[in-house]
């Protein structure tokens, strides 16, 4: 076997190539495992996280939280492009945020034995020597910890939170929280004296059993503060007296989806919903945003801008939530609840340019802002990033910004968390590579699963969704001559007028009539047949094709994930080994639309790196080849097998069923891995789509899984010129 040396524009190139007068943009440059800061010895397969994340002084170190090893890491970022290890730290307890003041690294840990026995210290560590050199008691459980501009002060928002378990997490659950504000001065913080700055009695909800849950500290040393459960913000005098405070309110939500039920459906609306404010912080002196998570009762998917005296300036409602539907990051399976769940929030000056970065837990993605004027904040970018940011932290000096993703998913064979970078430099965005934006209507989607070219027009692509939204099966156009290629279009397909359902679409091709051929995997145990579908032009099932008993006796879950149309054949790529494939090969299944009968050839898959398995993706017929994508199931650093091969159309001669099947010989085209790293994130795991046009371009797209344990990142890009 060889590697083709075919006529490609490498999907690396076009991300790097810059128009005459590129401005100034954020890219992704890097991404640091968390896991990598383990050393020899460690369980490396322990849970790790990268919560709350922030940098040193100068910029050139990070140090985030670690809350299931209960460490802070720490990450030498003087090359951006390459961050390096630095290790972890022991904290004695749950860390929940650390803030470098000079040479020292301030973290508020929490040692509570229980809801109800609160407890928690400041730690300080050494960074020279990696050491913890003090503590001292809080008398609570901290959650954010803040450091004023000069250094000369920490605050830590000692929530004390309730128990969700208990009456349904209604307040009030005592002991109620408050805000402790500790004087530093040559890298000692005096614990001797720090001051408890009572805050209760001022909320509506609640008000005896305040949540304090993020604090921000602006120039003058005033403390913002969030108290999401109450729904409620305080802001603090550099005196550490109360002097203002002021109810989030709530807004009512139009143009959403409101139920978890397997499709997009973005004509719902909630009324009243209260802001529940997390994330908190300063614009400029006198205004700060919030980031309307909702922990309890709330969560309104926005951001919203307030001046300190508690003046409305803006809303955002569900704006940036809409904008992230468009490059296919919605989380559907939040739907009932909170959305894209806004948590976290950035700013600082670029350049010149006040910024603002809104982190969205659920849909994993950073919205960037121009807050210059903060009545009208501008959206510039949205940044994917990793699983569920946490943390946001910028650093204008180097032009940096660096998010703390928390979800490690090993253990359910995904990614682990991660820590990434990007850096804003003249340049055009890498992402994303394909959106819906500038369609007719908010177009949802996600999950694309089977890519096809139109017979006719150059650049134009279609592509369907799988089981993820099992009620709502659609066909979605693409055009590609676009960058980022746009989808345009989306049809659902139906039965009897509905939305067809037990469908699970895993591949599409064009009939030349105007409809489509579909393959659905199939999954017997959720009563989903593996079938051929035969579509209209407006997605109306007009056939339907059940396999025969010799391949549903020997049949498993993992079924059809790719269908192509060669004259009177339909050709179908089958995932995985059926019961009565020999180990390693797998069936391409052939079916003879004329004459209604049944063939298949054996083709040879490549050896599954240990633990993992390797199954077929995508099948497409173009001129004298048929293409195959072949893939493990394996993401990020254990990723090994993402390859496009391709057979010889003349020996593709089906054999009967029920005897030995020849077998095909396979020859690569393109190692994907490099396409897949080029985004500077972790490598996805699932190639689900290949089409070449008439042109005779080649594309790829891969599956985000519906953003359900998965960063939710599309990569989509041609290939160029297939000879």
């Amino acid at each position: 076997m060889m590697l083709r040396n075919i006529c490609l524009t490498s999907a690396l190139a076009l991300a790097t190539a810059m128009p005459a007068n590129a401005e100034m943009v954020f890219n992704r440059v890097s991404s640091f495992a968390t896991p990598n800061n383990m050393v020899e010895g460690e369980d490396l397969a322990r849970e790790t996280s990268a919560e709350i994340i922030s940098a040193s002084d100068d910029g050139m170190m990070l140090v985030y939280t670690d809350s299931p090893l209960g460490v802070i890491g720490l990450v030498d970022i003087t090359d951006p492009h390459a961050p390096k290890p630095l290790g972890n730290i022991e904290m004695g307890g749950e860390p929940t945020t650390a803030h470098f003041v000079g040479d020292k690294i301030f973290v508020g840990v929490n040692t509570s034995k229980s809801y109800t026995e609160p407890s928690g210290k400041l730690v300080t560590v050494d960074v020279a020597s990696r050491s913890v050199v003090a503590e001292c008691e809080i008398g609570g459980q901290p959650d954010s910890v803040a450091r004023s501009a000069d250094g000369s002060f920490i605050a830590i928002a000692v929530e004390n939170e309730r128990d969700e378990d208990l009456n349904d997490g209604a307040l009030p659950q005592m002991p109620a929280g408050y805000v402790v504000k500790i004087a530093v001065k040559d890298g000692v913080a005096d614990c001797a004296n720090q001051q408890k700055i009572d805050v209760t009695g001022l909320a509506d909800i609640a008000g005896e059993d305040p949540e304090p849950e993020f604090v921000d500290i602006n120039d003058a040393g005033q403390i913002a503060l969030t108290m999401q459960e109450n729904n409620h913000i305080v802001v603090i005098g550099a005196d550490g007296t109360v002097a203002s405070h002021f109810s989030a309110g709530s807004i009512d939500l139009d143009g959403i989806d409101t139920k978890r039920d397997g499709k997009l459906d973005f004509t719902g609306s909630k009324k009243a919903v209260a802001r529940e404010p997390d994330g908190i912080k300063w614009i400029d002196a006198d205004h700060f945003v919030i980031a309307n998570e909702g922990d309890w009762k709330g969560g309104s998917r926005s951001f919203t801008i307030f001046k300190k005296d508690g003046t409305l300036v803006y809303e955002s409602g569900p704006s940036l939530e809409h904008a992230i539907i468009e490059m296919g990051h919605y989380p559907e399976h939040r739907s009932h609840s909170k959305g894209v769940e806004l948590e976290s929030v950035e700013a600082a000056v670029f350049n010149g340019t006040p910024m603002l970065f809104v982190a969205s837990e659920r849909a994993s993605m950073i919205g960037v802002y121009d807050v210059t004027d903060p009545a009208a904040p501008v959206l510039k970018q949205i940044l994917p990033s990793g699983i569920s940011p946490e943390g946001v932290v910028a650093i204008p000096q180097r032009n940096l910004l660096v998010s703390a993703n928390e979800v490690d998913l090993r253990a359910d064979g995904a990614a682990p968390a991660h820590v990434m970078i990007y850096e804003l430099a003249d340049g055009t965005p890498a992402y994303p590579m394909i959106t819906s934006a500038g369609s007719d209507g908010l177009i949802g989607w996600g999950a694309l699963s089977g890519l096809a070219a139109d017979p006719v027009e150059a650049g134009k692509l279609y592509a369907v969704s799988d089981s993820v939204y099992g009620a709502q099966p659609r066909i979605f156009t693409i055009d590609a001559t676009q960058k980022p290629a746009r989808i345009t279009s989306a049809m659902t397909v139906t039965r009897g007028r509905d939305a067809a359902q037990k469908l699970d679409l895993e591949g599409i091709a064009a009939d030349g009539a105007g409809g489509f051929w579909l393959a659905s995997e199939g999954r017997s145990d959720r009563m989903i047949p593996h079938a051929i579908y035969h579509v209209n032009d407006k997605g109306e099932i007009k056939e339907e094709i059940a396999l025969p008993e010799a391949l549903l006796d020997n049949e498993i879950r993992f079924g059809f994930e790719g269908i192509t149309v060669a004259g009177d054949w339909l050709w179908l790529a089958v995932q995985r080994e059926w019961q009565d494939d020999p180990k390693g090969m797998v069936k391409l299944v052939a079916y003879n639309t004329k004459e209604k009968t049944w063939g298949a050839v054996h083709y040879p898959l490549d050896a599954a790196p240990e633990g993992a398995w390797v199954g077929l993706s995508e099948i497409t017929l173009h001129g004298d080849w048929v293409y195959i994508v072949e893939r493990d199931n394996q993401i990020a650093d254990k990723a090994a097998i993402k390859k496009l091969y391709r057979i010889a159309a003349a020996d593709m001669v089906p054999a009967e069923l029920a005897g030995a099947l020849p077998v095909v010989t396979k020859e690569l085209v393109r190692d994907l891995l490099p396409d897949l790293a080029v985004l500077n994130g972790y490598v996805v795991d699932k190639v689900e789509g290949f089409a070449i046009d008439v042109a005779g371009t080649g594309f790829v797209v891969t599956d985000n899984d519906g953003v359900d344990d998965s960063s939710g990142e599309t990569l989509f890009w041609s290939i160029g010129a297939v000879q």
